[in-house]
């Protein structure tokens, strides 16, 4: 006979942030992941048709990242935050 004391441990509040802090800091990294690609992506097709203007290419992918990876650390922080609670 299964023991009822397996349900109330399943459902444990806190075992739940820790799987809900462990989904949203993998989407956060997901997301990072995509929105770099895409900014990758654009800027070397950018830098194909237009050799010329490479350097401000380059360097606003490059801040737009960081922008996009500060926003990552940001969600991933909260994340872990919420499990504290």
């Amino acid at each position: 006979m299964a023991d009822p004391n397996i349900v109330s441990q399943a459902l444990d509040p806190k075992l739940l942030a820790f799987l809900g802090a462990g989904l949203g800091a993998g989407l956060v990294v997901i997301g990072a992941a995509i929105g770099i690609g895409k900014i990758g992506g654009a800027a070397m097709d950018g830098i194909a048709r237009q050799p010329s203007a490479s350097g401000d290419i380059r360097s606003t992918a490059l801040i737009l990242s960081a922008l996009i990876e500060g926003v990552a650390l940001f969600g991933a922080v909260i994340c872990f935050l919420l499990t504290t609670k």
